[in-house]
């Protein structure tokens, strides 16, 4: 399912010059320890690709344990002008953690301290913990993490910092940047910057700057109260845009639902022939809706205002009984991608935001779009913020590639005649790197390369991802 880069729409960018490696690198592993630097051929291969997209081999891998790891990463890659790119557990769909030209990779798996402090609600984290861990060590103190991309229980938090990810419950929750209170971070000198996210909000710039503008290396986040009751129903429709309908209506009627997701039929019988949860395979489209909260009153009526527009707009509509029952509809949910991945030999899922007023024309336009190209294509996501999952399956075998990024293309030109965004969460990196020209004007345009060049003037940290290449020199 990965993509090779020297294919549309990727451009390598220039490889840069170095000197003296040999000695440099042997310093490098004196100064680390050896068994932090990657350097067989085999290792670092392992570090070429991500979750949708295939890169060069990197010329080194490191795998640091401390800030003070970084570092000295960052100084040698000066010394010896290689750029790095950060990863953690390559589970992003963008290409954001490919590396594009000969790089030193900094992989920030073993970067894994995590510490909770109940009196001020907050999680001291390294960027390589998994993202459900956290929740996992707040629990036992009535707390929890509430972003929760579909990857929590592999995704690491540094990688939902670069991406600023969300999840099911963003709607009524947030999403990461939300819960940001204070940053450390390694700029491109190595220089370490603590910040608190105060009058002067310079984290809030590295949140969901993928990689570009500085090395994340620890984040307090802000921790939650588990809330004490939870009710769960699953809509079933039998068209894809009253499903979008029933959002909306369900909003202005009041509900703001802790998870509000959409599930296609093509995603329906994925689920299905991968797992046999007893989902309808019948239905255009299906919601599975969470609401919550310390009233149940109060939960119980947000969950009949949702019941109640679901039905106006033609659904069927099943409560769940118990959290068993929940369980099961919310693991259909969390399924779909591994599900909709067996249907063909590959995919390019999209990641589209748009506001909730224009769902419903955008999921028929996408609907629409398949067909008038012949591939399949199948909707889900987080729906209640209008973020959209749109993946295209195909065979290379069969399926033009580029017939398949002309799709892809035309499905962002939907969110954006329709006022909506690129990203909702996953980032643009690579993948759409090269329609950010009609998403931004250019002044924008020229803002961000501004912003890039004020925190890494020399162009070292995770080269080539999310702006796309100048047109001439003053672009």
């Amino acid at each position: 399912m990965n993509l090779n880069l020297g294919k549309k729409p990727f451009k390598s960018s220039p490889r840069p010059t170095y000197t003296q490696p040999a000695r440099s690198i042997q310093e490098l592993q004196e100064r680390l320890g050896r068994e932090k630097v990657l350097l067989e051929l085999a290792q670092r291969r392992n570090y070429s690709y991500d979750g949708i997209a295939m890169g060069v081999t990197p010329a080194l891998v490191v795998l640091p344990t401390h800030t003070a790891d970084v570092v000295e990463v960052v100084r040698f890659a000066q010394r010896v002008g290689l750029p790095i790119v950060a990863r953690g557990a390559a589970s992003g769909l963008s290409g954001g953690a490919v590396p594009i030209q000969e790089s030193i990779v900094l992989s920030f798996t073993r970067m894994t301290g995590l510490s909770i402090d109940p009196q001020a609600r907050t999680a001291t984290v390294q960027p390589g913990v998994v993202t459900q861990q956290i929740t996992e060590q707040a629990r036992p103190y009535g707390l929890w993490y509430p972003p929760d991309p579909a990857s929590l229980r592999t995704s690491t938090i540094g990688g939902n910092l670069a991406e600023n990810a969300g999840g099911p419950l963003c709607f009524k929750w947030g999403v990461t940047g939300d819960y940001v209170e204070a940053l450390e971070f390694v700029d491109f000198a190595g220089q370490v910057h603590r910040l608190e996210r105060k009058a002067y909000d310079l984290a809030g710039l590295l949140v969901g700057s993928e990689g570009t503008l500085g090395l994340i290396t620890e984040a307090r986040l802000r921790l939650e109260p588990i809330p004490r009751y939870t009710r769960t129903l699953m809509a079933i429709f039998g068209e894809v845009g009253q499903a979008a309908e029933a959002v909306s209506e369900a909003i202005a009627a009041g509900a703001v639902p802790s998870k509000l997701e959409f599930m296609d039929n093509g995603c329906i019988n994925a689920v299905e022939d991968y797992l046999r949860l007893g989902l309808p395979r019948e239905a255009a489209a299906i919601l599975l809706v969470d609401t919550d909260g310390d009233d149940p009153i109060v939960v119980e009526e947000e969950l009949a205002w949702v019941a109640e527009a679901c039905q106006k707009h033609g659904a069927g509509v099943r409560v769940a009984q118990d959290s068993a029952e929940s369980e099961v509809l919310w693991k259909a949910r969390r399924s779909v991608s591994p599900a909709i991945g067996a249907i063909k030999p590959k995919r390019l899922n999209e990641d589209i935001a748009v506001p909730r007023s224009s769902l419903p024309a955008v999921v028929r336009a996408i609907e629409a779009l398949g067909r008038q190209y012949g591939l399949q294509v199948v909707q889900f996501g987080h729906i209640g913020d209008g973020n959209l999952h749109p993946n295209v399956l195909f065979d290379p075998r069969v399926d033009s590639e580029e017939k398949v990024w002309e799709l892809l293309h035309e499905i962002a030109r939907v969110a954006l005649r329709h006022g909506g965004v690129l990203s909702g969460e996953h980032g643009i990196g690579l993948m759409k790197r090269d329609f950010m020209r009609e998403a931004v004007d250019p002044g924008t345009l020229g803002a961000l390369r501004r912003v890039k060049a004020a925190f890494d003037p020399h162009n070292r940290l995770n080269p080539g991802k999310v702006l796309p290449e100048p047109h001439s020199p003053e672009d």
